[in-house]
């Protein structure tokens, strides 16, 4: 087992998936993160009348 070097640790397989992971956060998060500034802003509007 130790003379194959394409052998993952743990660490790497967990270090990977994280990665996939941070990936795809963004792709969801833009979008949201707009939707709840349009809302805070439009509630401000809101008070100034």
């Amino acid at each position: 087992m130790k003379n194959k070097p394409n052998i993952e640790t743990r660490q790497e397989r967990r270090d990977k998936k994280l990665k996939k992971k941070r990936e795809k956060m963004p792709k969801h998060g833009r979008s949201l993160a707009r939707i709840y500034i349009n809302a805070i802003l439009k509630r401000l509007r809101g008070r100034e009348k």
